[in-house]
């Protein structure tokens, strides 16, 4: 017989580096899951990520046991991290532009759009990786980030 499911749980924490503390030990804490247990197998599973932001949805179960999935990281952390900043003076892209569509940020190529699509690609709603590319792509512009040849 299948467990009963208590609560889903959506959490963002940096890979191989999460700790007890906000957001993840109140989140669990209020369902009264072991929050150690978890820490220490999340940083196992996420330790390629080094602090990389990570998704994780967990789903804790009646008995106080619980399972986790792991994410791709945000695609709008994936486009800062592979940007190149437009000012010179800037050594990498910290953030997405206030004003995107005056002030630019950075410039990301199309074949880094096509990796993070790539990478995206199981937990993007698209069914080819056109449509995934085009999705990133939106986030760029969003983000004041230009896609370039």
């Amino acid at each position: 017989m299948a467990k009963q499911v208590v609560a889903q749980i959506k959490v963002q924490a940096p890979g191989g580096k999460a700790t007890p503390a906000p957001p993840i030990g109140p989140a669990l804490g209020q369902h009264g899951v072991n929050i150690g247990q978890f820490v220490t197998k999340f940083n196992a599973e996420t330790k390629a990520m080094d602090g990389m932001i990570v998704p994780c949805v967990i789903t804790v179960y009646k008995d106080k046991t619980f399972d986790f999935i792991i994410k791709s990281p945000p695609a709008s952390v994936l486009l800062v991290k592979a940007a190149k900043p437009i000012d010179a003076s800037q050594a990498i892209v910290e953030k997405g532009s206030g004003v995107p569509n005056r002030n630019k940020v950075g410039r990301v190529s199309k074949k880094d759009v096509r990796k993070i699509a790539e990478t995206k690609m199981k937990d993007l709603n698209a069914f080819s990786l056109d449509a995934a590319d085009r999705i990133i792509m939106g986030t760029a512009r969003s983000m004041g980030i230009e896609v370039v040849d």
